[in-house]
C-alpha cells in the first residue's frame, strides 16, 4: 500500500525488500502451499471446473492475501479503538445485538482504513470545473466523503444507529473490494462474540497509528478490557 505513493521515504524503504516480498508472497500463493479447506483451494478448485484460468486463480489469491490482509487487521482494529474511545455505543451493540453489522459499517465509514485510492481518466473528462485529460491519475479521497456532510448527518460523531450503506470504505462500482464480505464476515463474528462476552474496553495509553501512503490503522492499541459477569 506504500507503494501506491508518493514516492518518500515509506514508499522507498517498502521497496527495499520487494523482490524478496514478492517471492514470498507468490509462494505462499501457489496451489500446494494451501490448506485443502481455505478459500484458496476452493478458488483453484474454480480453476479445475474451468471458471477461470489457472492464472486467474492464482491472481485472486494473492488479491485475498495483499488486499485483505492488512486491511481488515485494520479495520478490526479501528473496531476495537472505536468501542474503547466511545464506550456508550458499546453498551448499545450489546443491548442488541442485531446491530453488529451496522456497527462495522460505521466503524468503515467514520475510520476508513483504505484513506485513498488512485484511479486513471480514460477519456478527457471534467469534475467540478476542472478539465482532467485522458490518462492522467486521479487520488481519490475516500475517508473525505465518508464524512461529506452533504451525505452524511453529523459525520464527525460515531454511531452504530445510524445506518452507514453508502460508505465508499470498500470502494465503488466495478472497483468495489473483492473480499469486503469475507472482511464483514470476521467483524460480525468477532463483535458478536466480545459483545456477548465483554463488559467494556477502556483505553489504558495512547493508541499508535502506523504511517503509511494509503492506510490508516493501529500499530499499538493498549486497553483495559472488562470480561461480562
Amino acid at each position: 500500500f506504500n507503494a501506491f505513493g508518493p514516492r518518500n521515504e515509506l514508499f522507498e524503504t517498502s521497496f527495499a525488500n520487494a523482490q524478496q516480498v514478492v517471492k514470498w508472497i507468490s509462494e505462499q500463493c501457489r496451489r500446494e502451499a494451501l490448506n485443502a479447506d481455505g478459500f484458496g483451494a476452493q478458488i483453484y478448485a474454480e480453476a479445475d471446473a474451468a471458471q477461470l484460468s489457472e492464472e486467474e486463480a492464482g491472481l485472486l489469491v494473492r488479491s485475498l492475501l495483499t488486499a485483505g490482509l492488512d486491511t481488515t487487521i485494520f479495520g478490526l482494529g479501528a473496531a476495537m479503538y472505536c468501542f474503547a474511545t466511545y464506550p456508550d455505543q458499546w453498551r448499545i451493540l450489546r443491548n442488541d445485538p442485531r446491530l453488529v453489522r451496522p456497527a462495522f459499517e460505521e466503524v468503515i465509514r467514520f475510520i476508513s482504513p483504505v484513506q485513498t485510492f488512485f484511479r486513471t481518466t480514460t477519456r478527457e473528462v471534467e469534475v467540478a470545473g476542472i478539465t482532467l485529460g485522458e490518462g492522467e491519475k486521479v487520488l481519490l479521497f475516500l475517508a473525505s466523503a465518508n464524512r461529506d456532510p452533504d451525505m452524511w448527518d453529523n459525520p464527525e460523531t460515531f454511531d452504530i444507529r445510524r445506518g452507514a450503506t453508502g460508505h465508499i470504505g470498500f470502494g465503488h462500482g466495478i472497483h468495489m473490494c473483492v473480499g469486503q464480505y469475507v472482511a464483514r464476515l470476521e467483524a460480525e463474528v468477532l463483535l458478536g462474540t466480545l459483545a456477548d462476552k465483554i463488559a467494556s474496553f477502556e483505553p489504558d495509553g495512547a493508541p499508535v497509528w502506523r504511517l503509511n501512503n494509503t492506510l490508516h490503522g493501529l500499530d499499538s492499541l493498549p486497553l483495559t478490557v472488562r470480561p461480562a459477569d
